[in-house]
């Protein structure tokens, strides 16, 4: 029976031999021109697994990725990122035609540094399901200007100084990366508003369905599930588009529904409570008045 574990690759220096690449000249950094990766192997495996972060920058891919169980949308972007860990997986027909960059980097190279903590909020490498992220001419020359300096540095000969600038433009190409998936929230306002649409509708099923009751509010995890995008991404973008995140959402939806039975049911603020999934009364009271500045009664007295 076919192994169906993925296939690990544990340093850069095992990518580059999957791949039939040189040796890197850093054991810890490595940037290699995509045109020197012309085909797949004959035994390409199902999936891949790396212990290493990737950043590509790819023109003219044709073929497909798999980035989790999701297939990654590069209809208009050319820039992705795999953290350590991910399952990652490449298919194509043909010999690759591509151009670009990847650059890797292993969490070892990052050791005792700041970023090492904040690379972590950097959300776009833990997307389950996502697109690449479009680049105008000029942020793809800033990105590429970038990749090729940490390649220069590490070139060079090797001092105390090299780790610091390394850092440092890596630092800087991911806030550069921040910034541009922010501008594309933004500009692809019809395929976000989708997700906001098919958002409420999720949220109005749940809270006219049983599981209320059943199984309390729903969790960020389950409402990302459902939009089968990742629970990060999701924040991030009702962040941009609404100021709220995911939990804050579920909240408001909550409280609107609270609000509808207090002003047009005889119900008491504990059977309200239970109804939403409370299990304690005094819970739904408190988020209530948080969320309002008015207890449930003193709302509910405002329509006397």
């Amino acid at each position: 029976m076919k192994n169906k574990e993925p296939h690990q690759l544990k340093t850069i220096s095992d990518y580059h031999h999957f791949r039939g690449l040189p040796k890197p000249e850093h054991p810890l950094v490595s940037v290699v021109n995509l045109e020197a990766i012309r085909q797949l192997r004959d035994n390409e495996p199902k999936s891949l697994t790396q212990n290493f972060y990737s950043i590509a920058l790819k023109r003219n891919f044709h073929g497909k990725l798999k980035y989790g169980q999701q297939e990654y949308d590069f209809d208009e972007g050319v820039m992705f990122f795999i953290s350590p860990g991910q399952v990652y997986s490449i298919e194509s027909d043909k010999a690759l035609e591509h151009s670009g960059w990847l650059l890797f980097f292993h969490p070892d190279f990052l050791w005792n540094t700041p970023l090492a903590k904040t690379i972590k909020q950097y959300e776009y490498f833990s997307y389950a399901a996502n697109e690449a992220l479009h680049l105008s001419e000029k942020e793809e020359a800033v990105i590429t200007g970038i990749i090729q300096q940490i390649e220069q540095e590490y070139h060079s000969n090797i001092d105390k100084f090299s780790q610091s600038v390394i850092i440092a433009q890596l630092e800087l190409l991911l806030t550069y990366a921040e910034r541009f998936y922010h501008r594309q929230f933004i500009t692809r306002k019809i395929n976000n508003h989708k997700i906001l649409t098919r958002l409420e509708a999720i949220l109005t099923a749940y809270f006219n369905s049983d599981d209320l009751v059943k199984k309390g509010l729903p969790t960020v995890q389950y409402i990302a599930s459902e939009l089968n995008v990742s629970p990060n991404y999701l924040s991030s973008l009702l962040k941009v588009l609404t100021g709220q995140n995911t939990q804050q959402h579920i909240h408001s939806k909550l409280i609107e529904i609270a609000k509808e039975k207090l002003s047009t049911t005889a119900l008491s603020v504990s059977e309200i409570a239970y109804e939403l999934g409370f299990e304690h009364p005094q819970s739904f009271s408190k988020l209530f008045k948080t969320k309002t500045n008015l207890s449930p009664l003193e709302f509910r007295q405002t329509f006397n």
